[in-house]
């Protein structure tokens, strides 16, 4: 190891005063954690702007319809949503509700990507890749499925981006720019998200009290920090993204979209997933992960499951280390989301 690589090493190992302890106020520990995070993301809006939804797009689709409806995030700042329906109906009411998962995309080319389609829009034709379209086979399950376009991706990619290759993002000049006014894409993407779920909470078709997330790779940083900050995550699933710092972004080159400015100066990656309890989580790691890998995401869920006990939880934590790479498994994760939603 070369003196400069053990100057970063030092220097980044300098973390961790929101590590959780046993007998600690879970209470406590969490409002103060929670408090320092979003200043780290970047601070969010105090007044939300009115989300004024429009639909725009209304197709049948084989056992579900997909929809498309634009709200407002931000002020100034419009975000494109597919919502997918199961086509069956509860044959007691025709306004039955359902449970509802926010299903977040990873790098690619946005939110087409895990509902069935290819880049134009067309119904796919070719291989589903690594996000295994599972925003279809959640709504196939039942739920209503909500799946947003995130910042930089697909149709929300700077102008300059729009004629590159469908998966080339707009990560690093979003970042960059935000970096610059001490705010973050990562923090701007997990706001995002609190917004789905005021559209949804709004929805008569929706049960409140029942929504989740499941995200996988980018769109699983986006899922454990939304379920950290917004309790009305009521289930977590997490794909490809829980692991330590120290072992994934600061380990090899990741998108800037990865690092929050100071964050180490809170705690390390597995206590800020950890806010999440006592509420339900899993993680899903692929035994060939070269992106998050699977060492680190072992050692992440050994942290987790010291915190779940330690609330008396352990029995809401699951995981599947499953044998292949980075992508979506859904092999155990689907079942396991059906018992809490």
């Amino acid at each position: 190891m070369s003196m400069i690589e053990s100057y970063l090493k030092e220097r980044t190992s300098q973390h961790g005063r929101s590590t959780y302890q046993p007998g600690d106020s879970l209470e406590q520990w969490s409002r103060q954690l929670r408090l320092r995070i979003k200043e780290r993301l970047g601070g969010f809006p105090d007044i939300a702007s009115a989300l004024n939804p429009v639909r725009l797009e209304h197709t049948v689709c084989d056992g579900y319809i997909r929809e498309r409806v634009e709200i407002t995030t931000y002020e100034g700042l419009r975000m494109p949503v597919y919502m997918l329906f199961p086509t069956e109906r509860d044959a007691s009411s025709e306004n039955s509700i359902r449970p509802a998962v926010i299903a977040c995309h990873g790098h690619g080319y946005g939110s087409r990507e895990v509902t069935g389609m290819e880049p134009d829009g067309a119904p796919r034709a070719g291989d589903p890749g690594l996000h295994k379209d599972f925003a279809v086979s959640l709504v196939k399950r039942g739920y209503i499925v909500a799946v947003p376009e995130l910042l930089g991706f697909g149709d929300r990619r700077l102008e300059e981006d729009r004629d590159a290759a469908p998966g080339v993002s707009s990560c690093t000049k979003i970042a960059a720019h935000l970096l610059m006014v001490g705010e973050t894409l990562a923090g701007h993407r997990v706001y995002e998200m609190m917004r789905v779920f005021d559209y949804l909470s709004e929805r008569a078709d929706v049960d409140s009290e029942r929504i989740g997330m499941m995200g996988i790779s980018g769109g699983g940083l986006v899922t454990a920090f939304t379920a950290a900050l917004d309790e009305r995550c009521r289930a977590a699933v997490v794909s490809g993204y829980a692991s330590t710092f120290q072992g994934s972004i600061l380990d090899r080159n990741h998108c800037l979209d990865n690092y929050i400015p100071g964050i180490l100066l809170e705690s390390e990656l597995p206590d800020i997933i950890g806010l999440i309890v006592p509420r339900p989580l899993f993680i899903e790691a692929g035994s060939d992960d070269r992106v998050f890998p699977l060492s680190s995401a072992r050692e992440a869920y050994a942290r987790l499951i010291e915190i779940y006990e330690q609330q008396g939880a352990v029995e809401l934590l699951d995981a599947d280390f499953f044998a292949g790479g980075h992508e979506i498994s859904g092999a155990i994760a689907y079942d396991w989301l059906e018992r809490f939603l």
